[in-house]
């Protein structure tokens, strides 16, 4: 059985309209209307396969849930150097937030230092869903133990108008006012945001709930 025949058997019409509602930039037709425990399901059967550097490498996708079993798939990969290798030869193809932000590769968390320098390239790429991943990635990766006072410049030294990266740069800040406070407010005491991304870090912030009451009625005064 082919992909897309197990797609077909798993699909939703009622959901791949809501699918087309939360991601307007995809063409309705690329949107099969398949859930994500499916999907995560059949990217398990696509890992196991004999088949899985085949598809790996017949890119673009025509549908949007190829993509995202695409990005599950490689996410699956332990070794660093062939999850990489995959990740950057899918990113100029993810063409959307919601497979931008659905994976997180299991070999990053044990190699941060070989995966900084791609974090930043990626930041720094013109594609946007390139430059969303990277910024998720290093949210994700460099807010805990690993954190250096200079990566949230990486974030903020990132000048678009596009809605998507945008909302990325607030979400970044709004996860580091929680996890790094004292290293991050003067980002916001000193307005060193676009701002939009300003307030909007803040509105997420303040509605969080692993940000202190004390840090949330100082936060609003600085919107």
């Amino acid at each position: 059985m082919t992909l897309y025949d197990q797609l077909m058997e798993v699909k939703d019409n009622t959901y791949r309209e809501f699918q087309a509602k939360l991601v307007p930039n995809i063409p309705p037709e690329a949107i099969l209307g398949v859930r994500t425990p499916e999907m995560r399901r059949i990217a398990r059967k696509v890992f196991d396969s004999p088949d899985r550097e085949a598809f790996l490498h017949d890119l673009p996708h025509r549908y949007y849930e190829e993509n995202l079993i695409h990005f599950f798939v490689i996410s699956m990969i332990r070794d660093f150097g062939e999850c990489i290798r995959n990740v950057e030869e899918f990113l100029p193809y993810v063409d959307c937030w919601p497979v931008s932000d659905q994976a997180t590769p299991k070999s990053f968390k044990k190699n941060h230092q070989k995966l900084l320098p791609y974090i930043k390239k990626w930041i720094a790429s013109e594609h946007v869903y390139t430059a969303r991943f990277g910024i998720r990635m290093l949210m994700n990766e460099f807010l805990g133990e690993d954190f250096q006072e200079e990566y949230p410049e990486l974030v903020a030294d990132k000048k678009s108008d596009d809605y998507y990266l945008k909302m990325m740069a607030a979400w970044y800040f709004a996860t580091a006012l929680a996890k790094r406070y004292e290293e991050t407010v003067p980002y916001f005491e000193k307005r060193r945001l676009d701002e939009w991304v300003h307030k909007k870090a803040i509105q997420k912030a303040v509605e969080s709930y692993r940000v202190t009451d004390a840090h949330k009625e100082y936060l609003k005064t600085l919107r």
